[in-house]
């Protein structure tokens, strides 16, 4: 008897994804060193400092700090509303300003779906804070 293959697992970007749990030990393995490219945002968030470890340390606590955000914010979405976000972000990476603009871009876009509302969920995204909306992009993978 043979084993059915498995079924194929969503990846980042598809609306089923689901980050996958980690172990305690996964949670606080260290990676040792590791190149990292400083960008403006790591560079402006680290100016003025040139020990490693500060560096490494305001790095860890800004990731710390951003997790819990993720925890504790995001915007409940049915799945036609989830399709309909993640057809807007398919542009790829969403810039901070991009991000702002999502209510502005739901009502513009000609993406329609079965069950999609879109002014209950132009109404979601304009009561919606700026680290909500910035969590529910991120859930999608973008």
């Amino acid at each position: 008897m043979s084993e059915a293959p498995a079924p194929p697992r969503p990846e980042r970007g598809d609306p089923t994804w689901v980050a996958p749990a980690l172990t305690r030990d996964e949670q606080t393995r260290h990676v040792g060193k590791t190149p990292i490219f400083f960008g403006p945002p790591l560079a402006i968030l680290t100016a003025g400092q040139k020990n490693t470890m500060e560096i490494s340390g305001k790095i860890n606590r800004t990731a710390e700090r951003y997790l819990e955000i993720q925890r504790e914010h995001g915007v409940a979405l049915t799945e036609p509303e989830r399709q309909c976000i993640t057809h807007i972000c398919h542009i790829g990476w969403m810039s901070p300003l991009e991000i702002r603009e999502l209510p502005m871009e739901v009502e513009l876009t000609r993406f329609d779906c079965e069950g999609l509302d879109k002014p209950a969920l132009l109404a979601k995204l304009q009561a919606a804070r700026f680290a909500d909306l910035v969590v529910m992009v991120e859930s999608l993978g973008f």
